[in-house]
Order: structure tokens, then sequence, then C-alpha cells
């Protein structure tokens, strides 16, 4: 008879793997929960950084933003302010501005190539192996579970097969008993308890292997399989807290790379501000506001007793009368001009004074003689600029010049880009019409002659106020006497209204724009200058018809004077007599120079 274990003895012995797997279970919860926090925390710094390069960008954005509104304008009042050492200070802090939020732009570059894109290819691979390993971590899970419900299976196999082989031993037991139990039944019963106890050996022997298999997977589980996932997990984690940490890092350095930078920014800044010069800019404020008047003299006083009749006695009348000398008058001397900040007040007795004393008055002058020239247009001051004090006037004279000279050579680079494009076109017909740009050539050149005759208007001028030209003569003085005497009113207005209470003298809105001179040679004489020296000969090699304005004819073979050699626009100034002058193409005459020469010349 074969005993086998009661089955309680054998379920107790394996019911302990089965909290082991529930407790395994929980563990790979809570692994996964902490790891699913980690990311996010990552994922969190990610978008921390990206908010802050955007605040990077925009705060750059900002700055390049003030530095431009805050910098002058082009061919604006503005721009000649920051002539000045202070405003020049201002504009390289704004220069240095615009460089210091090209920084902030780079912290932004650099903070989102070095970590943001780098956190996030990072955080995408990170999800991916932690995917992986809890995928095996549950599949290492559902394998031990499988092996315990074939443990389980088999041991409730077990356990059947003991019981019924129990109840056939029972049974068998009891029919042998029996004396009434034939014995044909006697030895049924005997088989079918063998039958049993066989079937329950065969249980048995399944469930014992069962067991001992169960026992190897599950200490695989327990001692290999899940400490390997386990500690896989832990690298990764401590990979992401050591990633992290290393942008943390990264953070604080891309700041820390552009500090030097800065502080070049802020140290020129600083050295701009060392720059600002009071004194200069003082005496800067004196250049280009001082007037040239010379400071007025003491005011005379005026005795307003002279005409009235007093009654006193006959020797105090007497002794007035035999004085024989009045008290100086305030229109007595000769008038120049007034300090600009004292208004000038006009007596009776100055109206009255003879007509060639307010005359020559008016000649002696120089701003209220430009009445008889041109003035602009629109009440916008005369061209000469005649309105302005004697060094603002130079001043503004100067500019002009200056403007129309680098007018000139624009013209002069434009004329000179078109004749080699001819040349071209000369030297290949494919290429283009060579006359084509013949018209556009004259149309330089007659620009050119234009802007020269508008230099050498204001060059006179200029020379005028420098005191380079010579003072009128007698005769001018004579003739403008005669023409104010013809026109008292009209040279009178002219005086009056060139001279405003602050010194200054402008036109009225409704004043003409040239004022109507006898016929005479007044103006010759006013806006003649001396002629240009001769400064050598030349031969002309071929006939030139001086057509254009300032130009002159010259015949083949003729000899003329050089007044004026080429200064590099290809043309030479000439003379043939006291009355003929004018400018012809270098190219069509040979020049023989006169280094020794010193203004003599006689007249072909």
């Amino acid at each position: 008879m074969v005993s086998l274990p009661h089955p309680s003895l054998l379920h107790g012995a394996v019911s302990a793997p089965c909290l082991c797997c529930r407790k395994g279970k929980d563990q790979f919860d809570n692994l996964e929960k902490h790891t699913q926090w980690g990311i996010d925390v990552l994922e969190k710094y990610i978008k921390f950084v990206k908010e802050r390069t955007e605040i990077e960008l925009s705060y750059a954005k900002q700055l390049r933003n003030l530095s431009k509104k805050y910098q002058p304008k082009k061919n604006s009042k503005e721009e000649e302010e920051y002539r000045y050492t202070s405003t020049r200070a201002f504009l390289a802090t704004l220069n240095e501005m615009n460089d210091y939020a090209g920084q902030h732009e780079v912290i932004s570059e650099n903070m989102t190539s070095l970590i943001t894109a780098e956190l996030t290819r990072y955080v995408q691979e990170l999800k991916q192996e932690r995917k992986s390993h809890f995928h095996d971590g549950r599949k290492a899970q559902q394998h031990i579970e499988t092996c315990w419900k074939q443990l389980e299976a088999s041991k409730r196999r077990f356990e059947r097969d003991c019981k019924e082989a129990d109840r056939a031993q029972q049974y068998f037991e009891k029919m042998d008993a029996d004396i009434n139990v034939t014995k044909a039944d006697v030895e049924k019963a005997r088989q079918q308890a063998q039958l049993r106890h066989q079937m329950a050996e065969d249980s048995k022997a399944e469930y014992s292997s069962t067991l001992q298999k169960f026992n190897s997977e599950q200490h695989e589980h327990y001692y290999t399989h899940i400490p390997n996932i386990f500690q896989k997990i832990q690298e990764m984690e401590e990979r992401r807290i050591v990633r992290i940490g290393e942008s943390m890092k990264t953070f604080a350095e891309v700041d820390r790379q552009v500090i030097p930078i800065i502080g070049k920014c802020l140290d020129e800044i600083t050295k701009a501000a060392e720059s600002v010069d009071h004194k200069n800019d003082s005496q800067m404020v004196i250049e280009a506001f001082k007037s040239g008047f010379e400071p007025p003299g003491d005011v005379d006083f005026e005795d307003f007793t002279q005409p009235m009749k007093r009654t006193v006695s006959e020797s105090s009348l007497s002794n007035s009368r035999g004085d024989g000398k009045s008290e100086p008058k305030f229109g007595s001397k000769s008038k120049g001009k007034l300090w600009p900040f004292i208004k000038k007040n006009k007596s009776p007795k100055q109206q009255k004074e003879p007509l060639s004393h307010r005359f020559n008055e008016f000649m002696t002058s120089k701003p209220k003689i430009h009445c008889f020239r041109s003035l602009k247009r629109g009440g916008a001051g005369p061209e000469d600029f005649s309105n302005l004090p004697p060094e603002q006037r130079r001043k503004k004279l100067q500019q002009k010049v200056d403007e129309l000279n680098r007018d000139i050579q624009k013209e002069m680079d434009s004329r000179d880009a078109l004749t080699k494009m001819k040349d071209v076109y000369i030297k290949n017909p494919q290429m283009g019409d060579a006359a084509s740009v013949d018209h556009r050539l004259a149309e330089l050149g007659q620009n050119i002659e234009k802007l020269r005759l508008e230099v050498q208007k204001f060059e006179g001028w200029l020379a005028e106020v420098e005191g380079r030209l010579p003072a009128r003569s007698e005769q001018s003085r004579r003739q403008s006497g005669v023409y104010e005497a013809q026109n008292p009113s009209g040279v009178n207005s002219c005086a009056q209204d060139r001279e405003s209470p602050d010194g200054s003298y402008t036109e009225e809105q409704s004043q003409e724009t040239e004022m109507k001179v006898p016929a005479t040679d007044f103006d010759d004489e006013f806006d003649d200058e001396e002629p240009l020296p001769t400064i050598g000969t030349c031969k002309a090699l071929y006939t030139f018809e001086g057509q254009n304005e300032g130009t002159i004819s010259v015949a083949e073979g003729e000899m003329l004077y050089v007044i004026e050699e080429d200064k590099g626009d290809g043309w030479t100034r000439i003379r043939r007599n006291e009355d003929e002058e004018g400018y012809v193409p270098t190219s069509y005459v040979e020049v023989y120079l006169d280094k020794n020469a010193k203004g003599a010349m006689t007249y072909i």
C-alpha cells in the first residue's frame, strides 16, 4: 500500500511564491511611477530653458529696437548734433547696446542648441529605454506567474488523485471484509484501488517535477532577471539625473561665456562716457553760433531840450545860444551793424538825414548790399545766405561749395563710366550701340558745367566773406548813389527789411526774387573779380566748336593762354583775349606750362 503526504502540507509548501509575485509586481508599479516622474521633471526643465531663450530673444529684440529708435536719422538735423562729445558718447552707447543685445541672442542660440535640443532628443531616447526595461520586467513577471499557475494545476491534480486513491483503498478494504461479497467483486475493487494508487503516484511525480522547475524559475526570476532589470532601470535613472545636472551646469556656462564680451561692451560705454569733454563741446557751440559782429559802442545821449522855447532870462538864453555846441546826437555818426540783441530805434532826425548819408551807410554795410542779388523764392532766405551773420554765412557757403564739388565728382564718375562703356561698344559692336550713350554723355557734360558755374558763384561769395575780393571803387559808389537817388524808397526799404531786431537779415514773403537795377555798369563793377593769371600757353591740335555755356571755340593751330590746368575732369581753361575765355577739352590742345609765371600776361 502506498502512503501519500497530506495535500494540505503540499499546499502550504508552495503558497509563499504567490505573495512574492504580488510584491514584485508592486515594486514594478512603483518604479514605473518614479521613472515617469523623472521624465516629467526633465521635460519641465526643458520647458524652463525654452522660455528662458524666448525671454533672451525678446530682450535682445527690445534692446535693438531701443538702439535703433534713438539712432540719428540720415540727412537730418539730429545727425549734425552728434558732433559733440556728449552726443557721440551717447551714439557709442547705442552701438554698444546693439552689441550687448547680440550677446543675449548668443545666449539664446547656445541654450537652444546645447540644452533644449539635446535634452529633447535625450528624453525621446529615455522613453524608449524605459519602455524596453519595463516590457522585459512585465514579460519576466508574466513568465513566473505562468509557472506558478502550472504548479498550482499539478498540485490540484495530485491532490485529487490522492483523494481518489484513498477512497478506492477504503472501498477495497470494505469489500474484502464483507463475507457476502463475491470473490470477483473483491478482486475488481482491489484492481481499482491499485489503479488509483498508480495514478496518484504519477501525479506525485509530475507535481514533484513541476515544483522543482518552478523553484528553479523562481530563483532565476528573483535572483537574476529581476535584479538585472532593476539594475538597468537604476542606471537609466542615474543617467537622467546626471544629464539634468550637466544641463544646469551648461546653463550657467552659456551665461559665463558671454560675460567677457558684455564686460567689453560696458567698458566701451565707460570709455565713451569718459571721452565727454565739456570744454570742447562749449568751444564747438561758440564756433557754431558766433556771429562775427563787433560789440556795440556806447549809446549817445540825445538832447530833446534844444527845440524847446523856454521862458527864462535873457542872460540864460544868451548863454545857451553862445555855447555854439550841441549835444551829441544818436544819428550823428555813421552807423554800422547794431549788436544782435538791441533793437534799432529810428528817431525823426535820423529819418530826415540827407539821402547821400543814408546811401553811404547802406553801401558801407556789406550784408545789406546783397539786397541786389538773387534771392531764393518762397521766402526761404537769399541764395547767398546774406541773412546770416558773417561767420555763419561763411560756414554755410563753404558747406554749399563742398556739396557742389561732391555732386560734380559724382557726375564725373558717371561720365567716366559711360565713356568706358562707349569704348567697349565701339570695340565690340555686338554688345551695344555706342551712339546710344551720346545723349546721356551730353547731359552729364551740361550738368557738370552748370555745377561748375554754381561753384564759381558760391566761391565768389565765399571769397567776399573771407575778404579776398577787392574793395568797391568810388565809381561803383557813385553809381550806387545815382541808383538810390532814382529809387530812394526801394533802397531804403531793402536796407530796413533786411535787418531784423536780432541782428540777422531776412526777406519778406512778398519780396521779389531780384530787384530791378538800371542798365548801368553797376553790377559788373560790383561783382568784378581780378582776372586769373596765365600759367602757360597752349596750341590747338584740332578745331573745337564750343557750343555749351562756359566753353570757347578754337581753331586748329591757334595759340592761346592757359589760365587753369586740367583738374582731372578732362577740361582746360584758356583765354584768347581780354573778353574771351572758357574751357576746351584737354585732349584738343597741347599745353606748355610756365612754372615761373607770376601773373603777368599779354593778350593776343
